[in-house]
């Protein structure tokens, strides 16, 4: 029996986590949960789960579920909070599905207690790589993508000798504006873009996926699970979403890893790596499916994969402002401060005018991120609020 703690369990990913782990109550606990504010889905999650302890970012929701909670259950706030939980002794695994730079820190404090991550928070691995990789292998601890991409080369480099990898194909759906003109993302509304044609997620990541972001943010984390270079890693618009991802190894063959859209599958996969487990998920129907389509993808139209693969180039902080960047810009546009195509116009003007460090240690990376929101909101600032309404 495996303890869990799950970090954002009342976002996307933790949603299907739990129901994941709700078909192996022989082989899973929920221990702890945790989330940013929405305590109505985190109580209904108390009541079916029986957690230990939860813990809420947010430090006034945090109250208000203590105080409307069965008087035994243990309630802590904020990013301490969470660091407490996910140190417990009896956690065995930790689901790392907090969205954006908050899963950093949580993320690390599991890592150097040695637990396994199943990870679902890209962003740790995107700003901070080069220090993840090497606490983990100091901490003999264990990171196993969640992303439905990372999982599928996961799996399909089974049995393989790093050696023979040519390179990986990460497939990308392309999202809601594939066809659509570049010319008109200027007029793309917010409820058009969190239309996503294939799968059920979170806002940030919704938005990250028209954007192609989303992608960029993969090559990135990419790199660093499977320790290849920026040129040996491509990107394959697959709109279908039933190849997942590929890998090609240097005698010219090709694996892919295929499935229907359900974050369901490679979750399972992440718990119980290596093994497999059966499932009653849905099945792909080849002769329902009819086709499978694939494009390069257009980075004069999708310039946030541009400038993620310009980052990861870069290397040092550049990721990490690349990503404070796009998180503030992903506010501001879901808000209805800015359009959608300005949301590369200001991660640019981030990278151009925030000091790179190679290396970095912790504290620069944050250093870093809070300087890339403030670049950007500032300039959002003067150039889009005339009035001089606060931003952000």
């Amino acid at each position: 029996m495996k303890t869990l703690c799950i970090l954002g369990s009342t976002g996307s990913i933790g949603k299907n986590s739990l129901e994941v782990i709700a078909n192996f109550p022989d082989r899973f606990r929920v221990g702890y949960l945790t989330a940013n504010n929405n305590i109505e889905q985190l109580r209904k999650q108390v009541e079916r789960f029986k957690p230990r302890a939860v813990a809420v970012l947010d430090a006034a929701a945090a109250a208000e579920l203590k105080r409307s909670s069965n008087s035994s259950l243990r309630v802590v706030s904020g990013e301490e909070g969470l660091i407490e939980l996910v140190r417990s002794k009896d956690v065995d695994i930790v689901i790392s599905s907090l969205v954006g730079f908050a899963g950093l820190r949580p993320t690390i404090e599991a890592i150097k207690c040695g637990k396994t991550i199943a990870l679902a928070n890209k962003e740790t691995l995107v700003v901070a790589g080069e220090i993840i990789t090497r606490l983990v292998r100091e901490h003999n601890a264990r990171l196993i993508p969640i992303d439905s991409e990372h999982s599928a080369i996961l799996q399909c480099l089974v049995g393989e000798k790093p050696e023979n990898v040519a390179r990986l194909i990460l497939t990308a759906s392309g999202g809601p504006f594939l066809h659509l003109d570049k010319e008109e993302f200027h007029a793309v509304t917010v409820a058009a873009a969190l239309r996503h044609p294939n799968w059920k997620m979170g806002n940030k990541i919704t938005i990250d996926s028209a954007t192609m972001m989303n992608k960029g943010l993969e090559v990135i984390e990419a790199h660093w699970l499977f320790n290849l270079p920026a040129e040996k890693i491509d990107v394959l618009v697959h709109p279908q979403s039933i190849i997942h991802s590929m890998v090609e190894f240097v005698d010219g063959s090709i694996k892919a890893q295929l499935g229907v859209p359900d974050m369901k599958i490679p979750i399972q996969y992440a718990l119980t790596y290596p093994e497999r487990s059966a499932s009653d998920y849905n099945r792909v129907d080849f002769a329902q499916l009819k086709e499978m389509t694939f494009f390069k993808p257009d980075l004069q139209k999708f310039q946030c994969l541009r400038l993620a693969y310009d980052a990861l180039k870069t290397g040092g902080t550049a990721p990490a402002i690349l990503n404070a960047a796009n998180e503030v810009a992903v506010d501001l546009f879901l808000k209805n401060k800015i359009s959608f195509d300005e949301i590369p116009m200001l991660i640019e003007y981030a990278l151009e005018h925030c000091v790179v460090l190679q290396h970095p240690s912790l504290d620069e990376i944050v250093t870093a991120d809070g300087e890339s929101r403030a670049v950007v909101r500032s300039f959002v600032q003067k150039k889009f609020s005339p009035t001089n309404e606060v931003i952000g």
